[in-house]
């Protein structure tokens, strides 16, 4: 199979890596899900050709699996490179199935996974060079707890500076309403994440 501008099976840099590479920035990339499905989220951490931090990114994304959320975290990278005006990207993940699906070397079978697939193809193939590299988790720790950062916020698990809890003047805490039948609460509208914590308060009628 051959690659043409824009594409690319084997993961390498195009145009060929001779190319300068003062203008390369390379994204670590993880996601996760606690239960897989269950409460996910990315993280993506931007470094430049001079190894400086260029971004920090992360997002809750709700009820979703690991693989969901892996993809989710190379859309957002690739999103970054396309906004931000960087058009050589390399990207590190270990996700060896989102690496190898990327490459060609594996086939996209899953209904929730193809449009995202699709989608990054179509990010992929508008930069001037891309380049995917699967690592052991171990080496992708950077990226990995930008991912659990996202999945505390989104959990209700999210600390503040240096560890603390934020403070009541710093997080208003979030109020729902609902009404007890059989022993289990079931609210009124709105909802809550699976895994978090409530303080419940009876109404006085």
């Amino acid at each position: 199979m051959t690659s043409r501008q824009g594409e690319t099976d084997s993961g390498r840099l195009w145009p060929p890596d001779s190319s300068p590479t003062h203008d390369l920035i390379t994204a670590y990339c993880d996601g996760g899900s606690r239960g897989n499905p269950g409460p996910a989220g990315f993280g993506v951490f931007v470094q430049g050709a001079g190894g400086e931090v260029v971004a920090e990114l992360s997002e809750y994304l709700g009820k979703h699996t690991n693989n969901y959320a892996e993809y989710s975290g190379l859309l957002a990278a690739l999103d970054f490179a396309l906004t931000q005006g960087h058009p050589r990207l390399k990207v590190v993940s270990d996700s060896e199935l989102m690496v190898k699906q990327i490459k060609g070397q594996y086939k996209v079978n899953s209904t929730e996974l193809r449009p995202l697939y699709e989608e990054a193809k179509r990010r992929i193939a508008r930069l001037d060079a891309f380049q995917i590299q699967h690592v052991l988790r171990e080496k992708n720790q950077r990226a990995d707890r930008l991912a659990n950062l996202a999945m505390d916020r989104g959990t209700g698990r999210a600390n503040g500076e240096n560890g603390k809890a934020p403070s009541p003047a710093q997080e208003k805490p979030q109020v729902l309403r609902g009404f007890v039948k059989g022993g289990v609460v079931h609210l009124v509208e709105g909802e809550l994440p699976d895994g978090v914590f409530v303080r419940i308060t009876p109404e006085r009628r």
